[in-house]
């Protein structure tokens, strides 16, 4: 998960350098006023969404295929402790 996340910082920073150099050179329109920083970072989000979903899938299969993973052998740990109380419980009773 590590690793997407950098990848997809990288492409925002990517996109925030085209978008800001783009504004500073005319191609995209200026921001009003101070807001200008503001209207640079909403361009660069703006693109970087739909590259980052597209650039980035087999990344994200591999990250879920990972974490799916985990929650699994997690839930198989849960279920032994819990056989594991039932069997502790039952032979107490008995």
């Amino acid at each position: 998960m590590l690793r997407y996340t950098l990848m997809r910082l990288g492409i925002f920073a990517g996109c925030l350098v085209v978008v800001w150099g783009a504004v500073y050179s005319g191609i995209f329109p200026r921001g009003f006023g101070d807001s200008n920083f503001l209207w640079v970072l909403l361009l660069a989000m703006v693109l970087s969404a739909p590259i980052s979903f597209v650039a980035l899938r087999k990344e994200r299969d591999r990250a879920s295929v990972r974490i799916a993973g985990k929650v699994d052998r997690m839930k198989a740990n849960l279920d032994a402790n819990r056989s594991q109380e039932d069997v502790a419980d039952n032979s107490s009773r008995a």
